[in-house]
């Protein structure tokens, strides 16, 4: 009998090893298609759009060059895909690749991150550390979301982009490293800098070679290879059998503005994967039904609508706005984001709002 047990256990275990060489065979494959851009695009980025198109040329002109680059979109476009894929385009795609989000952190630890600290530099700083341009070096440095960098970290900002020296937070030692960078923003620079809210000749030392990325209402031909190339990756991350997307639920996704962009349609794919168990995605499946073609939830019903009577659709949208800023600590583009708005969009509200304020005062 033991003999027996022995022999099972010897082929379950040969028979759990080919299917590992199977899934490495299958993973190896896909990637060497993703590589090639033989389904979907270029490199990490699907789309086969013509604006996408001049996305890849670029990528491909500016990859092998030191040059910074400065990456523009609405959030959710793939402006970090962008960042990755000229890396990978490049000949430091063996060096390291490191983001830093500059909206995420407080200046003076946004600082410390950076450019790293000596031991004692300030309160907590037990031992030294190294910052990201250091653990960059020979690769490339992403600052995600630069338009939130306050402006004395910008100056520094500036010198090292000239230089490519720094001293650690509490160091006496320069440091010299060869980084790429690449910025991204959501929002636009050029009216930051006239706002005096960004600085011009940092502005003009990112943005040597600027890239637009469009969104996805801009570039509504590629939502079918959008859906399948996600549906296809979560089918298989999650194990399921969901093959294929019906005409309805197709109709419905090209009917979607997607404010929040690619990122928002991956999400209803994966949300659609997870929670069913057909064959077929099907238009039920999606959680679109509450949205209208401008992406915006339908109005409110029974006691909320009744507590909005009377009130003027400028003055729910100022109410929300003010709203989310004050939750979001004043972050601007955290609460355009969850707006489903640009940033530059949020900034001519505020100001809107601000210049109805001073004709109220005026007139007292």
């Amino acid at each position: 009998m033991s003999k027996e047990i022995n022999g099972l256990k010897k082929v379950f275990s040969e028979f759990n090893i080919a299917i590992e060489k199977l899934d490495e065979s299958y993973r190896v494959l896909w990637e060497k298609i993703d590589r090639a851009g033989i389904l979907h695009g270029f490199g990490l980025l699907v789309g086969k759009d013509k604006q996408m198109g001049e996305v890849y040329e670029v990528i491909k002109a500016v990859a092998d060059s030191k040059v910074s680059v400065l990456i523009q979109g609405e959030s959710g476009t793939g402006k970090e895909l962008v960042a990755r894929s000229i890396h990978q385009q490049s000949r430091r795609r063996d060096k390291p690749f490191i983001s830093i989000n500059c909206a995420a952190l407080p200046e003076g630890l946004l600082e410390s991150e950076l450019f790293g600290h000596e031991k004692g530099a300030f309160t907590g700083a037990t031992q030294k550390r190294k910052g990201k341009f250091e653990l960059a070096n020979g690769g490339t440095l992403l600052l995600d979301e630069i338009s939130e960098m306050g402006m004395h970290l910008q100056a520094k900002l500036l010198r090292v982009l000239q230089e490519f020296k720094f001293f650690r937070v509490g160091g006496s030692e320069e440091i010299s490293v060869d980084v790429r960078i690449i910025a991204t923003t959501n929002c636009d620079l050029h009216q930051a800098v006239e706002e005096k809210l960004f600085r011009g000749d940092l502005f003009y030392r990112l943005a040597v070679v600027p890239i637009w990325i469009p969104s996805l209402r801009e570039r509504k031909g590629d939502i079918p290879l959008l859906a399948a190339y996600f549906l296809r990756k979560y089918t298989t991350y999650y194990d399921k059998k969901m093959e294929n997307i019906s005409s309805e639920a197709m109709e419905l996704l090209l009917s979607c503005n997607w404010p929040g962009n690619v990122r928002e349609l991956e999400n209803a794919i994966e949300r659609a994967v997870v929670l069913n168990s057909s064959s077929c995605l099907s238009a039920s499946h999606l959680d679109l039904q509450k949205k209208s073609n401008n992406g915006t939830n339908t109005l409110p019903h029974s006691n909320e609508a009744k507590d909005l009577v009377g009130i003027k659709l400028s003055e729910v949208e100022k109410m929300l706005i003010l709203e989310t800023l004050a939750k979001e600590g004043g972050n601007r583009t955290k609460s355009a984001s969850l707006l489903g708005i640009s940033t530059r969009t949020l900034r001519e509200k505020l100001r809107q709002y601000r210049t109805e304020r001073e004709e109220v005062l005026t007139h007292k």
